[in-house]
């Protein structure tokens, strides 16, 4: 237990807690982020507890967290995005202080985290915020009335091209390959289609 309590390491347990903690708000899933981001801020809320440190620091990193879920659901998620990474990098480093307010945290240290912690927000961050704004792809609704074209032969069965996916699909009437049709309607995965004749 001595050895958390050594600023460097409370240092680096208290950064990684929260880089988890972001990672398990971006990729929302398993629950295994969420678990290991809420054991190691309760480790972290300990080591805190026994060390001397910075309440402001603590505040700064704690309100960098508003920010940060502003980017989640506004429109301008780097500018949030870039207020939460500074609230972090001036939290984390000025938590641990001595009497005349220098941060004891090894400056090596620090530099080398916060370059991570830099790359982690613009890479790792920033494309799961991107990822999240994304629409499906799998728009099953909009099949309905578009227009695609035949990879193999439809009748009972075969394959179309359609709104950028492939489909199996049916019809009543023998359609060859490459031919263009229209979906007339949907059934699970499975379209029904008819040729549209040139005239």
């Amino acid at each position: 237990m001595e050895l958390l309590l050594n600023p460097n390491i409370a240092y680096l347990i208290l950064v990684f807690g929260f880089l988890f903690a972001i990672m398990a708000l971006v990729t929302p899933g398993t629950g295994v982020l969420e678990g290991i981001a809420i054991i190691i801020i309760l480790i972290s809320g300990y080591i805190i507890s026994k060390l001397n440190f910075n309440w402001y620091a603590l505040v700064v990193l704690i309100l960098g967290v508003i920010p940060f879920l502003a980017a989640l659901r506004k429109t301008q998620r780097r500018l949030f995005l870039l207020l939460s990474l500074l609230s972090m990098i001036i939290g984390s480093t000025f938590l641990f202080v001595d009497s005349s307010w220098r941060p004891i945290v090894h400056p090596v240290l620090t530099i080398f985290v916060n370059i991570l912690i830099i790359g982690f927000f613009w890479w790792v961050v920033r494309k799961g915020l991107e990822a999240l704004k994304i629409k499906p792809q799998n728009r099953l609704a909009e099949i309905v009335g578009s227009i695609g074209e035949t990879r193999t032969e439809v009748f009972h069965e075969g394959s179309i091209y359609a709104n950028g996916e492939m489909w199996s699909a049916t019809s009543v009437k023998h359609i060859p390959a490459r031919k263009k049709v229209k979906v007339l309607s949907r059934s699970g995965f499975i379209v029904e289609v008819e040729e549209i004749l040139d005239n």
